[in-house]
């Protein structure tokens, strides 16, 4: 039996890496503010919610924060014991859990997003703006192909040659 052979590279590997290097100038960054990747994920996504006094349902930080619902659970528990985080159920709904980010998380908030939009301005120059525009588009077309297409990708029918 004969392996087939790939013709294009290995795309969720590349975005991994992608993201693995970016991460690598970011993580040093977090860790002296004493904070996790999904941590982070978690406090970026409230302070982007910082302006809703009832604050953000936690299904909407999971699917933000791309976090599973039981891993979300965990990381909630804790930045809730470290003061980052007040959680109550939805005046609305009790059975739904709102959070939002208390002034010591949007604190780390503001102190972070100052190296963050640092390394964001570095890149930018090592690429040019163009570049950087381009590369936001061209994920958010991905995005928008694979997770919000309503058309389903080609099978294994198609031909991958006939589309460069």
């Amino acid at each position: 039996m004969h392996a087939t052979p790939f013709i294009h590279r290995n795309l969720p590997r590349l975005l991994l890496h992608a993201r693995e290097s970016v991460m690598g100038h970011t993580r040093p960054s977090l860790r002296s503010h004493g904070l996790s990747d999904q941590q982070w994920r978690v406090l970026r996504v409230l302070g982007e919610h910082a302006h809703d006094s009832a604050g953000v349902e936690t299904g909407r930080v999971a699917k933000e924060a791309f976090l599973l619902g039981p891993s979300l659970t965990g990381v909630l528990t804790r930045m809730a014991r470290d003061g980052l985080i007040e959680r109550q159920r939805c005046p609305q709904d009790a059975r739904r859990t709102v959070v939002r980010a208390t002034p010591a998380g949007l604190a780390k908030v503001q102190a972070l997003s100052h190296s963050i939009e640092a390394h964001y301005a570095w890149m930018e120059a090592q690429l040019g703006k163009p570049a950087m525009q381009q590369l936001y588009a061209l994920l958010d077309q991905v995005i928008a192909l694979e997770g919000g297409g309503t058309t389903p990708p080609p099978g294994p029918d198609s031909n991958p040659r006939s589309n460069p």
